[in-house]
């Protein structure tokens, strides 16, 4: 227990102590051996969850004199003052950038699985893989996913919740078609330039709005005047900038504040070195203000051309009603032999494999 799931429990402890001010910003937390000897366990244990707290920006290491509380879910930008918190500096370092796509040195998804999940669809399935997909994906795929994201990343969401695309890029356009031309769209500067292209394209009016060292810049966002927010809070690129925990519910603020939506743009972040996944803004939303989008490209290969929006509940119709009308873009088959690596294992073992690889470049 305590080699694989106690530090787990104890992240998980100590987190919710400080979200609930029972360690308010600032204070020192107990050495890691006070803790040990408190909570019965090695102090290896508690060094692993202090590491965790650590990469998610709940508390920050001070030389010689332990780890103190960054996480502040009050002191955010409020339309008056800007006031500042003990957030680090969460910028991708250089050995974790290595691991980055394209870079040499991590593991692929194994051809042959691919290949031998194909030919077991394609004998499986028979002519149903000739049958037309629903306009939302394919049941079995969308299925898939809802049970792997509950699995792997605490999103508890229903097939209904899931739409297929060939692509973010895809997705990126139906939001457009759903919420209009009539709204302020936000895109962090710098970002991945397909983002701010495909908004574009489908006649969005488009704010870019500067990264600081954990997310969009407070002032700026609270003043933008934006509706709906595109950001990748796990190492956006090119910048490498991580969202710390604050930024995160602030994010989450801002959209209740201001009737807003943000589309949470999850590329790269199952490829985490953490010994946990990272934390989403989909799983901290209590109000269905948050759009999850993820795609298959990266932890699968280019060839597969095919991505997923998770909605919340409340917008399932009004997307239905905007875009309901939209053939799904993928090919039953694709979609059928992508649900098979889900359901069978092999993605989710890939997903590790990596994991295990990055955590290693990245000496965690």
């Amino acid at each position: 227990m305590e080699g694989s799931k106690r530090y787990l429990q104890i992240y998980e402890q100590v987190k919710n102590d400080i979200i609930e001010g029972r360690f308010p910003v600032g204070t020192k937390l107990p050495s890691k051996r006070v803790m040990a000897e408190a909570m019965g366990v090695s102090v290896i244990t508690i060094e692993h969850a202090y590491e965790l707290l650590t990469e998610e920006g709940y508390i920050y290491p001070k030389e010689k004199s332990g780890y103190f509380v960054s996480f502040d879910d009050k002191e955010i930008y409020t339309g008056t003052s800007v006031r500042q918190s003990f957030t680090p500096n969460r910028k991708a370092d250089s050995k974790v950038q290595d691991s980055l796509p394209g870079k040499a040195g991590e593991p692929k998804f194994s051809f042959s699985i691919y290949a031998k999940t194909v030919r077991r669809v394609l004998s499986e399935y028979d002519d149903y893989i000739m049958q037309k997909s629903p306009k939302n994906g394919m049941f079995e795929l969308r299925n898939a996913i809802a049970n792997y994201l509950v699995r792997s990343r605490r999103l508890d969401v229903s097939p209904d919740q899931i739409i297929i695309g060939a692509g973010a890029e895809y997705l990126y356009g139906l939001i457009v078609q759903t919420f209009g031309r009539d709204i302020i769209y936000g895109v962090e500067s710098p970002s991945y330039q397909k983002i701010a292209k495909v908004y574009e394209a489908g006649g969005a009016t488009l704010k870019l709005l500067p990264l600081g060292s954990d997310g969009i810049e407070s002032e700026v966002l609270w003043e933008s005047g934006v509706k709906l927010l595109h950001i990748t809070p796990y190492r956006s690129f090119p910048s490498g900038v991580t969202a710390s925990a604050s930024k995160k519910r602030e994010y989450l603020k801002w959209s209740s504040k201001n009737e807003g939506y943000i589309v949470e743009d999850d590329f790269e972040s199952e490829f985490t070195p953490s010994r946990k996944p990272e934390e989403t803004i989909f799983s901290l939303d209590k109000e269905d203000r948050v759009i999850y989008v993820n795609t298959f490209t990266r932890t699968i290969g280019s060839y597969a051309r095919c991505a997923y929006m998770v909605l919340p509940l409340p917008l399932v119709d009004l997307f239905t009603e905007k875009i309901g009308f939209y053939e799904c873009p993928v090919p039953t088959a694709d979609q059928l032999v992508i649900a098979s690596l889900i359901d069978s294992g092999d993605f989710e073992r890939h997903i590790n494999k990596v994991r295990r690889f990055n955590r290693n470049i990245s000496g965690t």
